[in-house]
């Protein structure tokens, strides 16, 4: 037994957590079916001796205890007791998350997406997952705005059509360098002309941003073979983006997860009516998502980027429903939300729904959310 986990709990301690687990309350309940599921890979534990106390849910990888306070708790005698019972706790360097019954109940997302919040923050501080400099704890990091490059150039096509180009900038970096003064820390970088081809074209735009800022990048379009995704990770990018390849050849993308680690590759996956759409999104397959990310987590996938084909570039919203219930449904991964945000009303309701960043392209190119706003609200 590690004496650490449990800072030397006696043995009545042991005998009363037990008691607890065999009657959780309904708030507790619904609480566990989601730290269950150890989201970020971390596992929790409920009901855990703690010194002379019982924690409700316990993490010790990363020392984060979550307790859950009923009406019971709003008793002075009661407060004062919690008041000493964390602070004694805290000396061990225990953090702590509180929640009352009610919240737990009428604002589930909004705590769940407060704990995924606090475990990012703490395997930061840990070095647990230094591997995932995601950050969705911050708007430096979640906001992820999207360069797309055709012959060399910063463009925006709407829903995927060529025929619809619009070219913002004549020089990338530019733009990118212009992210990094508003404060912002990802970058997503399209090479359309590499998705046409079928193999990477603009890796001088990536290699160039990549030297002359210090942004995360995470770089798509063309990821064919695996001289593509060398070529992508020689040249400064954090994270290989794919999709189509994940659908046709899941042999050979699992193949690189292997080889390269899944931990460097966000996969994207384009969806019309909850499924993957492929081709320039002119080919809808019949594969659901909700199957497409749950073997791709099994394959140790961590990052998954969704994008509604109806809605992007239309600057219509992005799909909340959709990802509700992508997030709801794996609540472990880091999911990114793609396509129709236009606004800081969207950017706010897909954080408080639980995404772990949003890729925002046309509404900041269209002014729609100007970077002097956004740094603002960094």
């Amino acid at each position: 037994m590690k004496e650490n986990m449990f800072y030397k709990a006696g043995p009545l301690i042991f005998k009363k957590a037990e008691e607890l687990r065999n009657r959780p309350t309904p708030a507790e309940e619904l609480l566990w079916n989601y730290l269950k599921e150890s989201p970020f890979g971390i596992k929790f534990r409920r009901q855990h001796p703690a010194s002379n106390y019982v924690l409700d849910f316990y993490a010790d990888k990363i020392k984060l205890a979550i307790e859950i306070d009923g009406s019971i708790h709003e008793l002075e005698k009661v407060k004062k007791n919690d008041e000493e019972r964390q602070i004694n706790l805290e000396s061990f360097g225990i953090k702590f998350l509180r929640f009352t019954n009610q919240r737990v109940f009428k604002e589930t997302d909004k705590v769940i997406n407060e704990i995924k919040m606090e475990i990012e923050k703490l395997s930061q501080i840990t070095g647990v997952f230094k591997s995932l400099p995601l950050v969705a704890g911050g708007h430096g990091g979640f906001i992820i705005p999207a360069i797309d490059i055709i012959d060399g150039k910063c463009v925006r096509l709407t829903q995927g059509d060529y025929s619809q180009k619009k070219i913002y900038n004549e020089n990338p970096l530019e733009v990118a360098l212009e992210f990094e003064d508003t404060g912002l820390t990802r970058l997503h970088l399209v090479d359309l002309d590499g998705a046409k081809a079928g193999a990477v074209k603009n890796w001088k735009v990536l290699e160039t941003i990549g030297a002359k800022t210090s942004m995360i990048i995470d770089f798509g379009g063309g990821i064919k073979k695996e001289e593509d995704v060398k070529i992508v990770f020689d040249c400064g990018a954090a994270y290989a983006t794919v999709g189509s390849i994940a659908v046709k050849n899941e042999e050979e993308f699992v193949r690189w997860l292997k080889q390269f680690g899944a931990d460097k590759f966000l996969l994207g996956a384009d969806v019309k009516d909850e499924k993957i759409a492929v081709g320039g999104w002119l080919e809808t397959t019949d594969v659901w998502i909700y199957d497409f990310i749950e073997k791709y987590i099994n394959h140790g996938v961590q990052q998954i980027f969704c994008t509604d084909v109806s809605k992007d570039g239309k600057l219509e919203g992005p799909s909340i429903d959709l990802y509700k219930n992508i997030i709801s449904q794996f609540p472990q991964l880091h999911f990114i939300a793609s396509g129709g945000v236009s606004s800081f009303k969207d950017l706010e309701e897909l954080q408080y729904i639980g995404c772990s960043g949003a890729i925002v392209g046309k509404a900041i190119y269209e002014n729609r959310i100007t970077l002097t706003e956004l740094k603002k609200f960094i």
